[in-house]
């Protein structure tokens, strides 16, 4: 009983000396030691490939803050951007994405591609959408079967309207 006893008393003389100790560095304006972290560790590309990976899991927040984070250096990020605002339907900001894309960068041709896919799919600007899909298919050459699809299915809706 004294052993069990005389051990209660050494632990709160000792947890007391730290607390004092504690206390004392509190009071002398000392602080604990902090991480702060002052730069970003990942680079703008390996923001866009986090993006890509939240976005292939449908995660849209997450690779849209991704992409958002690398876009002031990459701007194919904001081509990226109007992929994800367009699945999620929100065609307004996936608009204003691919025109923010065109801006920055006037040889992405999957911008143009893009923005003119997504008048199609609305069903409206259909003359501008044409020029657009033009555009990509004089921009980027090597994606032409894709691009001249996009192209294909302009006109052929632009016919079927005009009937």
């Amino acid at each position: 009983m004294k052993n069990e006893h005389f051990r209660f008393l050494n632990f709160t003389l000792l947890l007391g000396r730290w607390l004092t100790l504690l206390f004392c560095l509190l009071s002398l304006g000392c602080a604990l030691p902090r991480i702060i972290v002052l730069d970003d560790p990942l680079s703008p590309g390996e923001h866009l490939n986090l993006g890509v990976a939240y976005e292939k899991k449908g995660e849209w927040d997450s690779s849209i803050a991704e992409y958002k984070a690398a876009s002031d250096k990459i701007p194919i990020a904001y081509t990226y951007l109007g992929n994800v605002y367009f699945q999620k339907g929100d065609f307004k900001k996936a608009e204003e994405y691919y025109k923010k894309s065109i801006e920055r960068d006037p040889a992405d041709g999957d911008a143009y591609n893009n923005l003119a896919w997504l008048y199609y799919t609305k069903k409206e600007n259909l003359g501008e959408a044409e020029g657009l899909a033009l555009k990509a298919l004089e921009v980027t050459p090597s994606k032409k079967d894709l691009y001249q699809d996009t192209l294909d299915k302009i006109r052929e809706l632009k016919a079927g309207l005009h009937d």
